[in-house]
């Protein structure tokens, strides 16, 4: 995290911490202060940001839709200008009693005026089904959308349940952007074409959810007669000072601004009684003010700023441990953390498959090896003048058991193999900036019962080469922004069971450039930003190609190769 002659510009600018923690999160006053007038510029030349800029949008695919009837529910309507619960309700429509082939939550923001990013989440029934952060407004104002996929999610909605929506906003004389949001679930029901998903039968968050140090711990009962169990959490590194940059963060020696004991490697984990029973790479979200530069993410924001993915993991060997009827220990931990350090979110909730033909299944955990965490950040003083951080890690993780279900035995393995690379440098005074990291997560699943066993692997790569400096600009600083982004995946599985064959890839790309002077008036700004976003996936799923770019705050390029809907 730069440091900056006379300022220290913060590669981030969300919260959802109560504004009074404010001041410990928000690294570089100067620049902070600078950046609350930006919204209320004057319009510029055509060839710098002005005053309004182009609705936020990405190139990613819209949820894919069955054509068959369908039943929209409106939720929540509402204004955030606080940090309280914000209350809606949601229940079956009559005309789309289920089974549902696809359950889809779109919503919709507005905000206008001076505003940082927010990061909020919506719960359904308890559990937290949508996690987001909103885009910085022009003084104009923008409006944005975002669809999310919620059938894994279709067990809580056979039932009237409560929503409620979380999105801390502070309003004032300083900052005047409330946000807006209307939100609303459309339900497509289900016919021979379009068969009903194959979502779990209970979903059901920790009970007695309690925080140990930086763990999220509680309570859960897995039904007696689970066949199949996934755990689910929403892991941000958010609100907490250095970790929500946590690939920012070096060791004490280097005498960096974001200094961890143990480096930058983080790793979110499941524990149930005691023992790790998944491992996953956390993804290294930037939110819309973020690296110190709110002009390159302004039109087009970075991958999943908008709609934040859970991290999910296949517990199913594990069963035979816990469905006891009796309540079982489950902790979420984000590994390799500086001790006494928190400022993660973490929302988990739970996921089983139940034989509605046994009151009970049985089974055992067969065999299971966890490889030890191999983590490590070197630092070094180059002879240039420069300093740098290497930091590698990972291990694996591999267990087997079986349940005995109405069919007879069933047996699932689980491999999951996850690793960090990333090469932190930076100048004197942290000027300039940059790092460029790789994260690695597969996870194989294979099952084992009548006919042929079902393999399935998802290879998940992300990651980002960016740097920050301040560089002369005539008589003022000028702070720029260079980030190339990648989020790709690789899905193969086997059919049988249920599980259809499937093969897709998915690559996507964002690259951009943004600089604007601080410290001077704000026409002497000369914000300029350019960047792409491009969207690729293919397979057995289709084809899907979009590329969008804008310039200085507004569209020049908008295509599709495939999948234009």
């Amino acid at each position: 995290m730069p440091a900056r002659p006379a300022v220290r510009p913060n590669p981030g600018f969300a919260t959802n911490a109560n504004p009074s923690s404010r001041g410990a999160r928000r690294r570089g006053c100067a620049l902070a202060l600078a950046l609350l007038g930006l919204n209320a510029a004057p319009a510029l030349a055509a060839d710098e940001f002005g005053s309004d800029w182009d609705d936020p949008r990405t190139a990613d695919p819209a949820v894919a839709r069955p054509d068959t009837r369908s039943c929209t529910v409106p939720i929540l309507d509402t204004a955030f200008a606080d940090f309280e619960w914000h209350l809606g309700q949601i229940a079956p429509p009559a005309a789309c009693p289920g089974p549902w082939s696809k359950v889809v939550l779109e919503m919709d923001g507005q905000v206008k005026g001076v505003q940082y990013d927010r990061l909020g989440h919506m719960e359904i029934g308890g559990v937290t089904v949508f996690s987001t952060s909103t885009p910085e407004p022009s003084r104009e104002g923008i409006a944005w959308h975002v669809e999310k996929d919620l059938s894994d999610y279709a067990a809580l909605l056979k039932s009237p349940q409560q929503v409620r929506m979380a999105l801390g906003n502070v309003v004032n004389d300083t900052y005047t952007g409330v946000i807006y949001v209307q939100a609303r679930v459309v339900f497509y029901n289900a016919d021979r074409r379009h068969p009903a998903v194959a979502s779990a039968d209970q979903v059901a968050p920790l009970a007695n959810a309690r925080r140990d140090g930086g763990d999220l711990v509680g309570d859960y009962t897995l039904p007696a007669n689970a066949t199949r169990w996934l755990g689910e959490v929403y892991a941000t590194g958010s609100g907490g000072g250095c970790e929500e940059f946590w690939y920012f963060t070096a060791p004490p020696e280097a005498n960096y601004s974001c200094p961890a004991q143990h480096g930058s490697y983080r790793e979110v984990q499941v524990l149930i009684d005691g023992r790790v029973a998944g491992i996953a790479m956390p993804y290294p979200h930037i939110y819309t003010g973020g690296w110190s530069n709110p002009f390159l993410w302004y039109v087009l924001p970075a991958p999943r700023a908008f709609n934040i993915e859970p991290i999910r993991y296949d517990l199913s060997p594990f069963i035979g441990l816990v469905n006891d009827g009796r309540a079982h220990e489950v902790r979420f931990r984000v590994a390799n953390l500086p001790d006494g350090a928190s400022g993660w979110t973490l929302q988990p909730n739970l996921q089983a498959w139940t034989d509605p033909r046994r009151g009970a299944t049985g089974g055992r955990l067969l065999s299971y090896e966890l490889t030890p965490l191999a983590a490590r950040s070197n630092y070094s003083a180059k002879p240039d003048g420069t300093f740098q951080v290497d930091t590698r890690g990972g291990h694996r993780l591999r267990a087997t058991g079986y349940v005995d279900t109405a069919k007879g035995r069933e047996y699932t393995t689980v491999e999951r193999i996850v690793g960090n690379t990333g090469l932190h440098s930076w100048g004197a005074d942290e000027n300039p900036d940059g790092i460029k990291a790789q994260w690695n997560d597969t996870q194989t699943v294979t099952r084992l019962g009548r006919g042929l066993p079902t393999v399935s692997t998802l290879a998940q790569r992300f990651g980002f080469d960016g740097a920050i400096s301040v560089v002369p600009s005539g008589s003022a600083q000028r702070i720029v922004t260079t980030m190339k982004i990648f989020d790709d995946a690789d899905l193969l599985q086997s059919p049988g069971r249920g599980q259809p064959a499937a093969a897709q890839v998915k690559r996507n790309r964002f690259e951009g450039e943004a600089g604007w002077n601080y410290g001077v008036p704000r026409p002497e700004r000369h914000a300029t930003g350019h960047s792409t976003q491009r969207h690729r996936s293919y397979g057995t799923q289709g084809c899907y190609d979009r590329e969008i770019s804008q310039r200085n705050g507004f569209i020049d390029t908008d295509r599709y190769r495939c999948g234009k809907p």
